[in-house]
C-alpha cells in the first residue's frame, strides 16, 4: 500500500483526538473500521504508529517522526490547493508580466494596479530576454516587456506577437564629477579611454557596442558586466563609465548624456502569444506600458531640466 494525502489526515486526526474512538467519530468512522485502517498504514511505514493504553493513545518515537512530517505536508498541500483555486478563478483577468532589468516592468506594474486594482498582477524578471520570451511561448507569462538593439530582431518573433513600444538612443553614465558631465551630448570616441560597465544580456547589443567603437577608431580596453546597482557604483566612484537606456532613473552622483550622432539605439518592445489568455488585452496593456515609458523618461537622469524662472515671471 502507498501512504497517500487521507492516510496522513487519519494519522492527525488520531493524534489531535487521543483515542481511536473519538477519531473515528470526527472521521465519521466506525472505529474497528479506523483501526484496521491504522493497521495498513502501519505495516506500510513499517512500524508501530501508536501505544494503546487505558488514557487512550499516545505517539510512539516512529509516530512522532510521521505527524511531525504531516504537520508540514498536509498544510503546504492545503495552500497549493487554495492558490489553484485563486489561480483558475483569477486567471483570466490577472497578468503575468516577465521583464528584464529597467524601470518600465515596475511602472506597468504601479500603474495596472491603479487602474485595475482588484486583478491579480505578478512578476518574473530575468537578464535573459530569450528567458522571457520562452515563458510566454510555453503559457508560463501572459506579457513579455524586453528591449533589443537596433533593427535586431526579438527572440521568439515566430511565435509571439512584438509591438515596439518606444525607440530610446542609447546614454552614456558619467560621475557627476567627470570631465564631459557638462556637456549636452558626448561623443563615443571621446571615451577611448575609459573602461566600461553594463548589464548582462542574451541579445546582440554586446557585439552591437564593439562594432561602434570600431566605428568610432577604438576598442574597449575593459568592460565590467555586472548588475544595475554594481555598474552605478563603478560610475559614480569614477571606475568606468556605463551605458544605460534613456529611462535610467535619476541617481545621486551620476549623469547620463546622449551618445552624439545615436550609434546606438534600444527598441522597448511588448510581446505576447496571440492566442494566449491575455491576448485580448494587449492593447490596453500596450497603453499603460507607453504611459510608463513616458514617466520614466520624465524621471530620468537624463531629462532636460526646465529653465528657472525669469525674475518676475510666472512661477
Amino acid at each position: 500500500m502507498d501512504l497517500e494525502l487521507r492516510h496522513l489526515k487519519t494519522i492527525r486526526a488520531i493524534a489531535d483526538a487521543g483515542s481511536l474512538t473519538r477519531a473515528a467519530t470526527a472521521l465519521g468512522l466506525a472505529q474497528p473500521a479506523l483501526s484496521a485502517q491504522l493497521k495498513r498504514i502501519e505495516r506500510a511505514l513499517g512500524g508501530t504508529l501508536f501505544e494503546r493504553g487505558r488514557e487512550g493513545v499516545r505517539a510512539t518515537a516512529l509516530g512522532d517522526l510521521v505527524l511531525e512530517r504531516a504537520r508540514v505536508v498536509l498544510p503546504a498541500v492545503c495552500g497549493l490547493q487554495e492558490e489553484a483555486v485563486r489561480f483558475a478563478r483569477d486567471g483570466a483577468e490577472g497578468y503575468r508580466l516577465g521583464g528584464t532589468h529597467g524601470p518600465l516592468l515596475g511602472g506597468l506594474v504601479d500603474r495596472l494596479a491603479r487602474t485595475e486594482p482588484g486583478a491579480s498582477v505578478t512578476t518574473y524578471t530575468s537578464w535573459s530576454e530569450r528567458e522571457i520570451a520562452g515563458g510566454v511561448a510555453a503559457g508560463r507569462l501572459d506579457f513579455a516587456l524586453v528591449g533589443v538593439c537596433g533593427e535586431s530582431s526579438p527572440p521568439e518573433a515566430g511565435r509571439l506577437a512584438w509591438t515596439e513600444v518606444a525607440r530610446d538612443p542609447v546614454y552614456v553614465m558619467l560621475a557627476a564629477g567627470h570631465p564631459l558631465a557638462p556637456r549636452t551630448e558626448v561623443g563615443l570616441a571621446e571615451l577611448a579611454d575609459e573602461a566600461w560597465t553594463d548589464v548582462p544580456g542574451d541579445g546582440c547589443f554586446g557585439d552591437c557596442f564593439a562594432a561602434a567603437c570600431v566605428r568610432a577608431g577604438f576598442t574597449p580596453a575593459r568592460v565590467y558586466e555586472a548588475d544595475t546597482a554594481s555598474c552605478a557604483h563603478l560610475v559614480r566612484v569614477g571606475r568606468a563609465v556605463g551605458l544605460c537606456r534613456a529611462t535610467f532613473p535619476a541617481t545621486p552622483g551620476i549623469v547620463t548624456r546622449p551618445l552624439a550622432g545615436a550609434p546606438l539605439v534600444w527598441r522597448h518592445l511588448l510581446g505576447w502569444h496571440p492566442e494566449g489568455r491575455a491576448a485580448g488585452r494587449a492593447a490596453a496593456v500596450l497603453h499603460h506600458t507607453r504611459a510608463a515609458h513616458e514617466e520614466a523618461l520624465a524621471h530620468s537622469a537624463g531629462r532636460t531640466p526646465a529653465p528657472p524662472p525669469r525674475e518676475g515671471g510666472p512661477r
